[in-house]
């Protein structure tokens, strides 16, 4: 039986396709997946392009498979995601021991593609965007976790002049909702918690070809709620343009829709928000967290932050500043704005140094970190909902499970309550996790 390695770099959907690339395989092929690179007879790299020098990244990591391969030719090395969608020949150009190279939607040709390798060794490369053929058996396979991901729509259009999605991943496609139900239905009933993934999931839209059974995200969200086994719901990453009225009362009429947004804003200056070809201004914005604040008072927000995007002047970074206090974020991430290859944002005159933007990384890290602590001290002594996943591996007498705002708890318990919700007293609070106490 053939050994298959898989790494992935990336986003959630990234992880979300590997997982298919793994079971496809397991299926079609009759192979066994490895956590050992070194022991695999397949190796399969998962790549992500969001950032700057993705593609330096990619040939660093072959070189180091490329060894492996001159003491057995018969490895098969694949390379597939957004850096294959982006790259394409240029990957075997560069790095002509590389066999197959596969795109974001042709994952479900894999099995096929490593047989044509096999038989007539030649290279292989298909990177067309197919839209959601990837996933007409998807559903089929089970996930054991107790919390799991699960696609809702492939592609984006919103066209922000930073991202280069659109070019990986293609326009926007939305699953069938009955599709995307049965798979979470066909999931073991380990499952309670669902995370539904897409470039922009607010935008969901689905309607089959005489118009009929329309489905928005809010219609989504109240249909994955009726699944009983599922106690927890969550979604990313969403757009703040799309997020409407019908979202927001969502979180009204469906409990079971956790306490955590992630809303990425990326700059708290109404002009950087323009440059970007975001669709919003700062004002949209702060309504939506007001509207959602008044109907889940507890509710945490994040949000992610690009510095130092052409144009960027210490104005522009100040408002940015402001934002984040004035929302009062919980964890967010921030970056510095990397230029990508055939985007908008490229071509823009960019006249602040790296030095500049660095200093500005830091303000905005430190800030967000501040936040981050208050709130953690503001959960010692309050009493959490934790979703059990497993035991603690340091001590079987310890479960570990997180709060709906992803934090760690650690507390002693017992096994049955592996797959509950259960509360929690948070009682000590540690650098990457918490201590808690189970409250009968």
């Amino acid at each position: 039986m053939k050994k298959i390695y898989i790494k992935t770099w990336g986003c959630q959907m990234n992880e979300y396709d590997s997982f298919i690339i793994q079971k496809t395989l397991e299926k079609k092929i009759k192979c066994k997946t490895t956590k050992e690179h070194k022991k695999a007879d397949i190796l399969i790299l998962n790549t992500c392009s969001i950032r700057e020098k993705a593609q330096e990244k990619l040939f660093h990591q072959l070189g180091r498979w490329k060894i492996l391969k001159k003491k057995n030719p018969k490895i098969i090395i694949a390379v597939g995601g957004c850096v294959a969608n982006q790259e394409e020949k240029k990957i075997y150009n560069r790095a002509p021991y590389v066999d197959i190279i596969f795109g974001t939607q042709t994952i479900h040709k894999l099995p096929k593609m490593i047989y044509k390798n096999e038989k007539y060794k030649n290279i292989l490369i298909n990177t067309k965007l197919e839209g959601i053929k990837k996933f007409n058996s998807k559903y089929f396979y089970k996930n054991k976790n107790i919390s799991s991901y699960v696609t809702i729509m492939e592609g984006c259009n919103k066209k922000c002049t930073f991202c280069i999605v659109p070019n990986t991943r293609g326009k926007e496609i939305s699953r069938p909702y009955k599709d995307i139900l049965l798979e979470i239905k066909n999931m073991t009933n380990n499952i309670k918690e669902v995370t539904l993934l897409g470039q922009n999931v607010n935008s969901y839209f689905y309607k089959n070809k005489k118009n009929k059974n329309i489905c928005t995200f809010s219609k989504l969200l109240h249909k994955v709620a009726n699944i009983k086994k599922i106690k927890r719901i969550r979604f990313i990453t969403s757009h703040p343009k799309d997020f409407n009225n019908e979202i927001i009362n969502a979180y009204k009429k469906i409990p079971k829709l956790v306490n955590f947004l992630h809303l990425p804003i990326q700059s708290g200056s109404d002009k950087i928000l323009k440059l970007m070809k975001r669709g919003y201004n700062i004002k949209r914005y702060k309504n939506i967290i007001k509207k959602i604040l008044k109907i889940r008072p507890n509710m945490k927000i994040s949000s992610d932050f690009i510095i130092g995007f052409p144009g960027e002047t210490k104005k522009d970074f100040i408002k940015t500043m402001k934002i984040i206090s004035e929302i009062n974020f919980d964890t967010s991430f921030s970056f510095i704005y990397s230029k990508r290859p055939n985007t908008i944002a490229s071509k823009l005159l960019d006249t602040t140094t790296l030095h500049e933007k660095k200093k500005r990384l830091y303000k905005i890290q430190r800030a967000l970190l501040q936040k981050k602590i208050q709130w953690n001290r503001r959960m010692i002594g309050t009493i959490q909902e934790i979703l059990v996943y497993k035991k603690y591996k340091k001590n079987s007498q310890k479960l570990i499970g997180t709060t709906e705002n992803n934090r760690i708890v650690i507390f002693n318990g017992s096994y049955n309550n592996i797959g509950k919700i259960v509360k929690v007293k948070i009682t000590k609070i540690y650098k990457k996790y918490f201590k808690g106490k189970i409250i009968i």
